[in-house]
């Protein structure tokens, strides 16, 4: 049967309806899978993660709104293996001695003046700081957070992917929903916001700066971060910029994981 000329008309106008119909009820097309999101996040572990010990000095500079600041100076130690972390304060003198030690799964602060350990969450403010223990501890992102891609954005002229994290139930992490930006290129985190279950937002982080150091205990690159910068964007105005230096990869002393071994600094 040979169509008319108005039939082809009406039935090319069909056509196109049921395209659009198609289109409006289609999938998006996602710049990255299921598989390939959970696949970066379990990159940006691996590469900030050592297989065996770490050890670095971290200086933390704290500004308030109201005009004041602070420095600090600590020591960092990790042991990725066992998910264990000591950070211990060196300067300045009236914070000397005070320190977090992460074992078991459990967070602990210790006060030398007092000679007193508290039980903490992954939530409370490092020495009074906008950083928290998660800034300088190993990255365990895939085992804390389920992750989607949410879309390609520019940050600044950088390509990155965007991804939005949700906690995985039971755990006690900085925050419910974390927010990250990747860098396509280097696969580099650049920026993290970390949010409330109701959405509020409650730090942005800025990572500009990153180093990379071969491990001979992974036989591998470890990428470090060398700085972040970090806003309280519950109270405004607050910010914290931390630079990581002196990083070593060597084995350290089992003791120093231990409350008796942060206790034995200030005596």
């Amino acid at each position: 049967m040979q169509l008319r000329g108005p039939e082809v008309v009406l039935m090319g106008r069909m056509f196109g309806v049921v395209l659009a119909a198609v289109s409006l009820h289609a999938k998006p097309v996602l710049a990255l899978s299921a598989k390939e999101t959970r696949d970066l996040v379990a990159l940006i572990d691996s590469r900030q993660n050592n297989v065996g010990d770490y050890n670095s000095t971290a200086f933390l500079d704290q500004k308030q709104k109201h005009g004041g600041s602070k420095a600090f100076e600590a020591e960092i130690y990790r042991r990725d293996k066992d998910e264990t972390l000591m950070i211990v304060f060196t300067k300045p003198k009236t914070e000397a001695g005070k320190g977090y030690l992460r074992v078991d799964k459990n967070l602990f602060s210790y006060d030398p003046t007092l000679g007193k350990w508290d039980r903490q969450t992954d939530r409370v403010a490092i020495a009074g700081t906008d950083s928290r223990r998660a800034d300088f501890d190993a990255s365990r992102l895939a085992k804390e957070y389920t992750a989607e891609y949410v879309k390609d954005e520019v940050l600044g002229k950088i390509p990155t992917y965007q991804l939005k994290l949700t906690a995985k139930s039971g755990l006690d992490v900085v925050a419910p929903i974390l927010l990250l930006w990747v860098d396509k290129e280097s696969k580099n985190l650049l920026k993290r916001q970390e949010k409330a279950q109701s959405g509020k937002l409650l730090r942005t982080i800025y990572f500009p700066a990153w180093d990379q150091v071969y491990s001979k205990q992974k036989e591998a690159d470890l990428y470090v971060i060398k700085e972040m910068r970090v806003f309280d964007e519950v109270e405004k105005g607050n910010s914290t910029t931390v630079l990581i230096k002196n990083v070593r990869l060597k084995p350290l002393e089992k003791n120093i994981f231990t409350k008796a071994w942060l206790e034995s600094r200030s005596k």
